[in-house]
């Protein structure tokens, strides 16, 4: 009962953690979303660098990853994108692991007491026969408490790591939507560049 004991306090922890972590407002952030809507030229990127440094977290640090890179070429930009958006999915699984370790190993434990009462059961039949009731309990009552716990453990570790796990992929798919936003308006502005460029070089 210890180790199932343990694997529950820690589940609790992990799980209380990612609710307050995972909230779509500390996610998602309605300053990063307006200031990415209301790029319209370059001279807007200042400004958008600023808030994003002022509202930490994974979206304001996928946006400067593609706004540090905005005068690279695009495939440039995009591999930027793509490695910060894969420590950023690594954060928000944080803890998701090991949520589901526990489910899978509490049914175990649980499964290993009933063993074990198993063994107190014979064991006791071995001693005193079959007519020690209080010592036959004991060990059916071992089997059915640890088996019991464990399911009571695992059934909603699982259910809030699958929870938990769907909640990070629609933040991801998310993400991943504004990041293509920004990234098609900076290739749109390096055109513009270009194209004022190459008529300089031609009008002079």
């Amino acid at each position: 009962m210890y180790p199932l004991a343990l694997c529950s306090i820690v589940a609790m922890g992990i799980i209380l953690e990612r609710a307050f972590n995972l909230r779509r407002r500390k996610i998602i952030r309605p300053e990063i979303i307006q200031v990415i809507e209301n790029i319209k030229g370059p001279e807007d990127l200042g400004l958008a660098y600023s808030i994003c440094e002022k509202n930490p977290g994974p979206f304001s640090n996928l946006t400067l990853a593609a706004l540090e890179m905005k005068d690279l070429p695009k495939e440039e930009i995009k591999e930027a994108i793509t490695d910060s958006g894969r420590q950023e999915t690594r954060y928000l699984e944080r803890g998701l692991a090991l949520l589901d370790t526990i489910a899978t190993i509490a049914p175990l434990l649980g499964i290993l007491g009933t063993v074990l009462g198993m063994i107190m059961i014979f064991q006791a039949i071995t001693e005193f026969g079959t007519g020690q009731a209080n010592a036959l309990a004991s060990g059916i009552q071992v089997a059915l408490i640890t088996t019991a716990a464990g399911l009571f453990i695992a059934i909603p570790t699982l259910a809030a790591h699958n929870y938990y796990a769907h909640k990070v992929e629609g933040f991801v798919l998310e993400l991943e939507y504004w990041a293509g936003v920004l990234l098609t308006k900076l290739q749109s502005f390096q055109a513009v560049r270009r194209s004022t460029e190459t008529y300089k070089e031609v009008t002079d």
